[in-house]
């Protein structure tokens, strides 16, 4: 017998009224199927701002996180973040889009060496590809170049060596050397560095070209880490600042509107990818933008523990059960996100 209508057979979470206009936010459920197994992985994370809480959170509850530039002994926790240490499993800093994480496997990998990647500021040399990590610069180009290898030489490891990766894309707009397409996290000038218009262009990446970016990504990852899986997030942060003629509100919803579609396409089409809906916590009306802090921008405490709630909740693993309301002591850390520069700038 035939049902009456192709919903009828649907769940309880399929239907607006039930499982979101019905729910508080707080006890909305079936947001995430989770991962199998995830006790059992070797965890890395990489991507935006938003994805440093993540971490936390995975390192909090136990699980086998992975951090292979650990903070050296003298530095105190606070030092230790502000240096880019222990934010994400390598120390590169914040990755916001896919171009950025794509020329970084490469440049592990030796598939390509950046020509354009030392800014000066005040006789400092700053690596232009994790500008933050190093807030005073180098004192020499010798220096920043060794530490950029041996950095590099820990993700070749990580990548090699992870079976979840988890990766948090945050941003579309970017700003690109002319001379060899060199990414950059923020523009030059912002950070260090000097703004040049003939030395640098701006760019806002289409669905088109971060899809290729993560296709090729994963398609390389898993040449050198046949088994890795790959969870993709979408950070719920707004653009601090758009160099587009648009609104900047405009301007966010187009850019978290192609990360969104892209990380879904991707989860459908390609098995050993997950997504999980960080962003639709945070922004979703069932949360009545209480997660937000008063800047309307950042996420505030509440909202990255509500999140985590749901990564774990669906993990059918014993940290499921662990209290993920709670909020990790250190996620009330430096934060030290490059694009938050971009509003210090008017």
């Amino acid at each position: 017998m035939h049902s009456s209508n192709p919903y009828s057979n649907q769940p309880e979470r399929a239907f607006w009224s039930k499982a979101a206009a019905a729910q508080h936010i707080t006890n909305i459920t079936g947001l995430f199927d989770g991962i199998p197994d995830l006790a059992s992985l070797r965890i890395a994370t990489a991507g935006s701002c938003f994805a440093r809480h993540i971490g936390k959170f995975l390192k909090s509850r136990g699980l086998q996180y992975l951090d292979y530039e650990p903070a050296p002994p003298f530095l105190s926790a606070a030092e230790a973040e502000q240096y880019g240490y222990g934010v994400f499993s390598c120390r590169y800093g914040n990755i916001y889009t896919a171009r950025q994480l794509r020329q970084l496997f490469d440049e592990a990998f030796g598939r390509r060496l950046p020509q354009d990647a030392v800014w000066k500021k005040q006789g400092r040399y700053y690596d232009a590809l994790r500008p933050s990590a190093e807030p005073r610069g180098f004192v020499s180009l010798e220096e920043l170049t060794v530490l950029r290898s041996v950095h590099l030489s820990h993700v070749r490891t990580m990548f090699m060596n992870l079976d979840l990766f988890v990766f948090t894309l945050g941003l579309t707009e970017a700003w690109i050397s002319n001379r060899d397409g060199t990414v950059y996290p923020v523009a030059p000038g912002v950070v260090a560095g000097e703004f040049q218009p003939e030395a640098c262009r701006f760019h806002n990446f289409r669905y088109s070209e971060v899809h290729a970016d993560m296709v090729y990504f994963i398609e390389v990852l898993r040449t050198v880490n046949p088994t890795a899986r790959v969870l993709l997030t979408v950070s719920p942060v707004s653009l601090a600042a758009t160099a587009t003629d648009q609104h900047v509100l405009v301007a966010t919803t187009y850019s978290k509107s192609v990360l969104r579609s892209v990380a879904g396409d991707l989860a459908s089409d390609i098995p050993g990818v997950f997504y999980f809906p960080s962003y639709e916590i945070i922004t979703g009306a069932p949360g009545r933008h209480m997660f937000y802090n008063p800047d309307l921008r950042t996420v505030c405490e509440a909202g990255v523990a509500t999140v985590m709630q749901h990564f774990f909740a669906g993990s059918r693993s014993p940290e499921s059960q662990l209290a993920t309301s709670l909020v990790p002591e250190t996620l009330r850390g430096f934060e030290n996100c490059e694009e938050a520069h971009l509003d210090l700038t008017k």
